[in-house]
């Protein structure tokens, strides 16, 4: 079945549960005890706010403000954005750490909270971690065109962790650099310090 946005959310609500409730059926579940009744119900409100920006095609979310920075070309780094999305290839839980980074480009910035939710809006859908750490990147780019933008992006994997090779607490780190971040190996050295 192809996607289909014109699907209204209370149809694509009952469509999840009635598809939760053919997969507990066909792993041998008795979904109708007392455990599993509202288990459909659940998992479909769970994927609904999860995944709650597949439908959204742009973010918008964010105001951008002059400041006087004079001649200063310093960066700016919020580290630490505590983030949560679905393996598209499992659709089980990665989750981690998200720091961004960039120099600001004639003295225009975007509001530090708005960061974090940029790294919302990317996350919340079906996706690998790459696809995350270059989208927030190559977002903030088209934002503000910056000199220079750094992602990092460490995660553990629930399709690493509960399955497969089974290596609890395993970390995978991605990268993105651009401009200065790029070009100059003193700006990704104050950057990686910045992270530690």
């Amino acid at each position: 079945m192809k996607k289909n946005k014109n699907i209204d959310k209370e149809t694509r609500l009952k469509n999840i549960e009635n598809a939760v409730r053919e997969i507990l059926i066909n792993i041998g579940e008795d979904v109708d005890r007392e455990g599993l009744i509202e288990t459909p119900k659940r998992v479909a409100k769970m994927y609904d706010e999860i995944l709650s920006t597949k439908s959204v095609d742009n973010f918008e979310n964010y105001k951008l403000f002059d400041v006087d920075l004079g001649d200063s070309q310093e960066m700016v780094l919020v580290k630490e954005i505590p983030f949560f999305s679905m393996c598209e290839h499992h659709m089980l839980p990665f989750f981690g750490k998200v720091h961004v980074a960039y120099i600001p480009r004639e003295n225009k910035v975007i509001g530090l909270s708005k960061i974090p939710r940029l790294v919302e809006f990317v996350s919340r859908k079906l996706s690998v971690q790459e696809e995350i750490t270059v989208n927030v990147a190559k977002k903030l780019i088209e934002i503000l065109n910056p000199l220079g933008v750094a992602v990092v992006v460490e995660a553990r994997h629930m399709c690493i962790e509960m399955r497969g090779v089974n290596k609890i607490g395993s970390v995978t780190r991605t990268s993105f650099y651009s401009g200065e971040f790029k070009e100059n190996v003193d700006r990704k050295k104050e950057f990686l310090e910045g992270i530690k």
